[in-house]
């Protein structure tokens, strides 16, 4: 199958209509019932599913939710009955925003010049907008060797944590002992954690730095930097491990066509396929510990840093609170990495929005993680993208039971020791060996999303999910019981200057990256005007294209 048939199998596939028991446009508050089974076919990316306000239980818990619709430039704030009663609108793409105390909303944004990076999640500005939508703060961050990317955490202070992209030449990426056959011609993107001090209105100062490029591990070449045992390190990242290999590069034509249809985005090339070897997706920052937790899917791994370090210190391997400086002090999720265990013992796979989970809520302590794409050992497929490309039938269905792979969210307690210190368990991999408490859909494939999506514990015991690819968000109560369900139907058509279309991908027009709740007291919502606007924004409503002409093109 070419390139061209791959794509059109994909858009065609999983805009295929799975069964539904309420008619599309209804959104009355009822549950929609999915009783699928293996034999069933479904649509992964939910287009001709109802969307709005599905389900409205008075369990729910009151209220307001924010997030960004696809592919446009606004933040919506949702109450529980579907409505928006509030927009920021900009000029600027948002994967992500996050509403202040005083009303205020903090927005990543991608620049419409940001250089080089090309593996999705681009930002490389932060903005602050006040509650009329006017910016009060507009920070750059990116060259041809840093872009923030995909997340940010405002810290008690004030200061914003901030993923960023910190690029390495083919000869700094050998010299640190990666493999050269596996290095890009474009070198290799590794993560930092930058904190950002506000300087308003335009300006920001990095207080705090933390490197991947400072703790790596290697053992391919001893005349190389970073040489050791692995299965000794466990607090370093080994540069070598499978899933950071890559592999072979599309052709520059393939990288066009897949440009236009919004597989890949925008500075993606021949030689930059395999360059972003880690994709940190999430950071959050736990302030009585003073630590932070960062999302590592390229790894299938979380890690744990210490913030209580200096810069310097951040660099090696002492210092700080805990004594190991910017050596990791806890990862969980692919032991293997690090020589303990096998590929088996996997436990996160391509995971997102890590996070701790808050004081005073249950749970408290504890990590809680979006586990996306969990494999089915009976896959007849071994992810999702290769079941669409498979199935180029003239039924052009997608078996359930042939793609199998399903989502979940787990939340875990990290083993520790009287003084708290993170420790080893007796084969030398951090525990636990699972998580504490998950959660999935009784059947499985009702609940899936390869990519984006988010879960956010709330001070009653339930849960706020965002089931990214399909923009679904449901809250779920301590019995793990549907609440609120809720069908994001907006879809709107911004664009990069070069034409090529933000994230989410391909069919996936209503993806939503992440959604936050707000309960009704939070300070930020005191003395605000909450009324449905008027009139409400208008939904995309989707349309099945007409099948492909069999007559010839001429």
């Amino acid at each position: 199958m070419n390139l061209k048939e791959l794509i059109l199998s994909v858009l065609v596939i999983t805009l295929f209509s799975c069964k539904s028991d309420v008619p599309p446009g209804d959104n009355t508050s009822m549950v929609v019932v999915r009783d699928w089974s293996p034999d069933d076919t479904r649509s992964l990316s939910g287009v001709t599913e109802p969307r709005g306000l599905i389900y409205n239980s008075e369990k729910g818990t009151d209220g307001y939710v924010l997030y960004e619709p696809s592919n446009g430039t606004f933040t919506y704030l949702l109450n529980k009955e579907g409505e928006v009663v509030h927009i920021w609108t900009t000029d600027l793409h948002s994967m992500n925003s996050y509403l202040q105390p005083n009303g205020n909303l903090i927005r990543m944004e991608r620049d419409e010049n940001f250089p080089v990076f090309a593996a999705g999640g681009q930002s490389g500005r932060i903005r602050e907008y006040d509650w009329d939508g006017n910016i009060v703060w507009d920070f750059k961050y990116y060259n041809e060797k840093e872009l923030t990317h995909h997340d940010i955490e405002i810290m008690p202070n004030g200061n914003i944590l901030a993923i960023s992209y910190d690029a390495l030449t083919p000869e700094e990426a050998e010299a640190a002992g990666k493999d050269p056959e596996h290095i890009a011609k474009a070198g290799v993107w590794l993560d930092k954690i930058i904190e950002i001090q506000p300087i308003k209105p335009d300006d920001g100062k990095i207080v705090w730095e933390w490197r991947m490029r400072d703790h790596l591990i290697q053992d391919h070449d001893e005349t190389k930097d970073n040489y050791g045992v692995v299965s000794e390190n466990p607090r370093k990242i080994n540069i070598n491990i499978p899933s950071a290999e890559g592999g072979p590069p599309m052709s520059e034509e393939q990288i066009n066509n897949m440009k236009k249809m919004g597989f890949l985005t925008s500075n993606a090339t021949v030689d930059n396929q395999s360059s972003d070897i880690t994709h940190t997706n999430a950071v959050s920052y736990n302030p009585g510990l003073d630590q932070i937790v960062i999302s590592v899917p390229g790894y299938g791994e979380i890690f744990v840093i210490d913030h209580s370090t200096t810069t310097l210190e951040a660099r090696g391997s002492s210092g700080g609170t805990y004594g190991h400086g910017g050596d990791l002090l806890y990862r969980w999720g692919n032991p293997v990495n690090y020589g303990k265990g096998t590929k088996e013992d996997q436990t996160l796979h391509g995971q997102h929005d890590i996070k701790w989970i808050p004081e005073g809520y249950p749970g408290e302590g504890k990590l809680m993680v979006y586990n996306n794409d969990i494999p089915h050992p009976d896959n007849k497929y071994p992810s999702m993208w290769a079941a669409l490309a498979g199935a180029n039938t003239p039924e052009m269905s997608v078996k359930i039971g042939d793609v199998g792979n399903y989502s979940s969210i787990d939340v875990w307690a990290i083993p520790t020791d009287d003084a708290g210190n993170y420790t080893l368990n007796e084969n030398g991999a951090f525990g636990p060996s699972e998580p504490d408490w998950s959660y999935t859909s009784p059947d499985k494939y009702s609940f899936y999303s390869s990519f984006i999506s988010g879960a956010q514990r709330l001070k009653n015991g339930h849960t706020l999910i965002t089931q990214g690819m399909q923009g679904r968000f449901i809250e779920i109560d301590e019995n793990k019981e549907i609440v609120w369900e809720y069908w994001n139907p907006y879809k709107y058509d911004y664009s990069l200057p070069d034409g090529t279309i933000s994230q989410p991908v391909g069919p996936f027009i209503y993806g939503v990256f992440r959604s936050t709740l707000y309960t009704k007291d939070h300070p930020g919502l005191a003395g605000r005007e909450l009324k449905p606007i008027e009139p409400q924004p208008e939904p995309y409503v989707f349309k099945m294209p007409p099948p492909p002409s069999s007559e010839p093109t001429q």
